[in-house]
């Protein structure tokens, strides 16, 4: 065979690239503050993927149009089409890279700037971009089926945390109800999200007999719609109308939540958001790919360096205060979308077919490794203390907050380890970023709160504005976790004070009792995705089981809970 058939993909890695660029901007940006949720976005959904079988079947068929582009339109007219597509390709490098720099340091990497991530997902992510197809065919046939299944093991974790009365909350609410006019909006915003699918034909001329790649590109673009779909239904039934209109990335929190049956793997949103952030990657490197390609077939030279250097700095620039990510909806509802169909008319009118081979790779693994096995600020282990319990009280000038951490060394430097091996750190201010401003100055250590295992509020918590400021300062913690138990008790200090026969911490042992039991003996305890969505919903805080000491035993009351 020679080099240049052999420089092809397969269809299977053809259908893998499919399932890797689109899902993670997808569940991240659809959502965003309860869009695309209800009876008229379930109808968009299903009438996009419909539109999308025929327009696949009609792109196949341009792509000998695309293969020999300066032939077939000039000199002149080509380098137009080029800046067109050139100019999809650096928007939503920008917005891709804005959306990283905003989600990875707020999830999964903190201390270190957004703009700096962004730069150096951007950076590596153009590495490579001169080598041929087959690279980047092996990429996706490696980790494609891998992302794909962990996405459809999330879903079916979440379909066991969903609740019929939150689902019907939005099913049956004014964000459910159906209109025509919701309708075709949410059809015309899908087909707009999924408008790189114009961009196919690029890829068609270096897949394996493209005239009948017509199955796995249907199967791959009905698999994605099939996830935004289950997404459409599951995010409603976890969350509730009032909790997903105030969430600007409802994935994020829908990640906190899920998690091993048994607990057998702590931080199981960890592992997830590394799927979602290599997702992103993958889409990036997938429009250094094209962009260069582009660039080299309209005659505009290499775009190895300065496509990603113009993504880049572009998802820096704000006009009138408002980024790309403000702009970046419209300008594929009213520019790219409509120019894509009028130029994709025009060369259906041409049938040359012959190829051109044009060859780049996009190496993102390096990076997605590093993100993904990076922990805090690079903060080792051995330089945190890790609180498996959380309390709350309120003073009378502000708030108290302790932090109990087994076998700890007293950060307080009055006690000895070895006479309280369970340690508590208490810390009092005007408000909660009082608190972490003296923690910062007097504390050695980093607080991963990762491991968090219970909040246990005191009954002066439970006021209006008291409980407000406390759920707000929890929002913002990102790593804590929302299946977090919840408990009350008006005893905190003695609560916090106590260890079990084994010198185990009040976080090992609530949660013990919550969870080392048959199932017929489990209780129902309250999780923080519950109050949340309590929260959210009305202001205030569903029914809490509340714990006490008596003498050496410490207790817990659920009530009707149970």
């Amino acid at each position: 065979m020679r080099f240049a058939e052999n420089n092809r993909i397969s269809h299977r890695q053809l259908f893998r690239q499919i399932i890797l660029v689109f899902p993670a901007p997808f569940l991240l940006c659809l959502f965003k503050n309860g869009a695309m949720l209800g009876k008229s976005s379930v109808a968009g959904t299903v009438t996009a993927a419909i539109i999308l079988l025929f327009y696949v079947i009609w792109l196949i068929r341009l792509e000998p149009a695309y293969g020999e582009l300066e032939k077939n339109t000039g000199k002149i007219t080509v380098r137009f089409i080029g800046l067109f597509f050139l100019a999809y390709v650096i928007l939503s490098v920008a917005f891709l890279a804005k959306l990283l720099g905003e989600v990875v340091p707020s999830t999964l990497i903190t201390g270190i700037p957004g703009k700096w991530l962004s730069f150096l997902a951007v950076a590596a992510c153009s590495l490579g971009t001169h080598r041929g197809m087959q690279r980047r065919g092996r990429i996706a046939e490696v980790s494609g089926g891998i992302f794909l299944g962990g996405l459809l093991v999330l879903m079916i974790l979440l379909a066991g945390q969903g609740k019929g009365e939150y689902f019907l909350e939005v099913w049956n609410g004014e964000t459910g109800f159906f209109s025509g006019r919701g309708w075709i909006q949410s059809t015309w915003g899908l087909l707009c999200a999924f408008s790189g699918v114009g961009l196919l034909p690029f890829a068609l001329e270096k897949v394996e007999k493209p005239g009948s790649a017509r199955k796995p590109l249907i199967l791959a673009f009905l698999t994605v719609c099939g996830i935004v779909l289950g997404m459409q239904l599951l995010l409603p039934a976890v969350f509730g109308r009032e909790r997903l209109l105030t969430e600007k990335y409802p994935v994020l929190p829908l990640l906190d939540g899920a998690d091993l049956p048994g607990n057998v793997l702590a931080r199981f949103d960890v592992i997830w958001m590394g799927f979602l952030v290599f997702g992103l990657l993958f889409s990036i490197g997938s429009l250094f790919h094209y962009g260069n390609q582009i660039a080299q077939k309209t005659r505009l030279g290499t775009g190895r360096y300065w496509i990603p250097a113009a993504g880049w700095l572009l998802s820096l620039y704000a006009w009138n205060g408002y980024g790309i990510e403000a702009y970046y909806g419209s300008y594929l509802g009213y520019i790219f979308v409509p120019g894509l169909l009028v130029i994709q008319l025009f060369l259906g009118m041409k049938n040359h077919s012959h190829r051109k081979k044009k060859a780049a790779v996009a190496a993102v693994l390096f990076l997605a490794v590093s993100l993904m096995g990076t922990g805090c600020a690079a903060v080792e282990p051995e330089k945190r203390i890790y609180p498996l319990a959380l309390g709350a009280g309120a003073v009378e000038n502000g708030f108290v907050l302790k932090y109990a951490m087994p076998d700890m060394n007293v950060t307080t430097g009055q006690e000895k380890p070895d006479e309280d091996p369970v340690s508590v750190l208490t810390l009092a201010g005007t408000d909660f970023d009082a608190i972490e401003k003296l923690y910062n100055r007097s504390q050695e250590k980093y607080p991963d709160m990762g491991h968090l295992q219970v909040v246990i509020l005191d009954e002066s918590m439970l006021a209006e504005n008291n409980r407000e400021a406390f759920i707000r300062y929890l929002k913002q913690e990102e790593h804590v976790g929302e299946d977090v138990y919840v408990f009350r008790t008006s005893m905190l200090s003695d609560v916090f004070r106590w260890k079990g026969a084994q010198e185990s911490s009040v976080g090992e042992y609530l949660q013990g009792i919550q969870e080392n039991r048959t199932s017929g003996q489990q209780k129902k305890g309250v999780t923080l995705r519950e109050v949340y969505h309590q929260f959210y919903k009305d202001g205030t805080l569903p029914w809490l089981p509340s714990v006490w000491i008596d003498g050496e035993l410490l207790e817990v009351d659920y009530g009707n809970r149970e």
